[in-house]
């Protein structure tokens, strides 16, 4: 009979730890494929630990409040005929055996680089190889960390790349008029830049938007669009959201402006909030983002939309939204003209593709193809 380990998972490039907040599971519980178990905390965002196999949950190794390092043992999933003494021989082997990953190892694989494109900083990281590449692209506010738990998992199949648009993350700051056709632009210069002929765009959010604009502006280098959570499909806009991102600077403005970014608020965590409060404070990022709002959003408004054009862009597209979300209404995702592949995901907000990691990397996996 197969005993299985559930272990600490490594969820993007600086993650060496994880605490484990609370048990989803209960020993003697069934599981199958895709459930969570046990929910962890990382130094980036909260998240449930799937399990890989169907079973009974046998042990949890682990304790509510424990920090154990990428790899450790967290639980056991066995068939109920499993000898308890079978199972506790597994676990004192692997407990013996098991050495933590060291961040002076040099295994911590690939990091993010930057290059000079057109006189500006551009940061990036790439992962995989191979096949038709994709790129990544974030969302207002955001930056390539925004793909923690996507990147890992679609450059199993191709190369993967992932940039920081300019205003935003570890990029350059400065912005003409910050508009979706200089985004746009960035991010032909970028491809331009790292040979990249064709690809596979994927846009969060704004990111959305301006996947769609590329498309519009060089569709000849567009081999599909999947967009998630978009800008550009309707009209409707939290205002509030992007008023109050924009202009926030400290730990209290920005928390509340976060958890509407997720269906369950508990995921931002106090290092999320802090890294955006950093970023906040960099030279240049309030005027970056007060230019891009404006040029994109009139209050409540969307400025652009590719609503009705979505399916000339492209030869396919897919469009994936989180029911819950509370920047950008779900309903946009409905009634979208042409064959456009469309999936809503209840109980998920605006970062779905945090949110329901898994499954969202199923959807692209599936729609990009081998």
């Amino acid at each position: 009979m197969p005993i299985h380990m559930i272990t600490m998972p490594k969820w993007g490039l600086s993650m060496e730890q994880g605490q484990v907040n609370g048990w989803l599971k209960a020993i003697g519980d069934k599981v199958v494929k895709g459930d969570e178990i046990l929910d962890v905390e990382t130094d980036k965002i909260s998240s449930g630990v799937e399990c890989a196999f169907e079973g009974i949950l046998r042990r949890q190794i682990a304790q509510e409040g424990d920090t154990l390092p990428i790899g450790a043992l967290l639980a056991v999933v066995a068939d109920a005929e499993t000898p308890d003494a079978q199972i506790d021989a597994e676990v004192e082997a692997f407990q013996r055996d098991f050495v933590p990953a060291t961040s002076a190892a040099g295994d911590s694989g690939p990091q993010p680089e930057k290059t000079q494109i057109g006189g500006r900083t551009v940061r990036y990281l790439k992962l995989g190889e191979g096949g038709t590449p994709a790129l990544l692209i974030h969302g207002f506010g955001g930056d390539l960390n925004n793909w923690l738990f996507n990147h890992a998992d679609l450059a199993a199949h191709r190369a993967v790349w992932a940039l920081d648009l300019p205003g935003h993350g570890e990029s350059g700051k400065t912005l003409d008029t910050g508009s979706a056709d200089e985004l746009a632009d960035s991010v032909i210069a970028f491809m331009d830049d790292r040979g990249i002929d064709k690809v596979h765009l994927i846009g969060h959010s704004m990111g959305a938007l301006i996947a769609m604009t590329v498309a519009a502006q060089a569709p000849g280098r567009v081999a599909s669009l999947a967009l998630i959570s978009g800008a550009g499909l309707g009209k409707e806009i939290n205002g509030d959201y992007i008023q109050g991102f924009t202009e926030g600077s400290n730990r209290n403005a920005l928390k509340p402006q976060l958890a509407k970014l997720f269906a369950d608020p508990s995921l931002v965590t106090r290092q999320l909030v802090e890294d955006i409060v950093k970023y906040k404070r960099l030279e240049g990022v309030p005027e970056a983002l007060r230019k891009i709002a404006a040029s994109a959003f009139d209050g409540n408004v969307q400025r652009a939309s590719y609503r009705d054009r979505l399916a000339e862009l492209a030869p396919r597209s897919l469009v994936i939204w989180g029911a819950g979300d509370q920047i950008i209404p779900a309903g946009h995702a409905q009634g979208l003209p042409g064959d456009i592949r469309v999936h809503v995901l209840d109980g998920n907000g605006h970062m779905v593709q945090m949110e329901a990691a898994s499954e969202v990397n199923r959807l692209l996996n599936d729609f990009l193809g081998s």
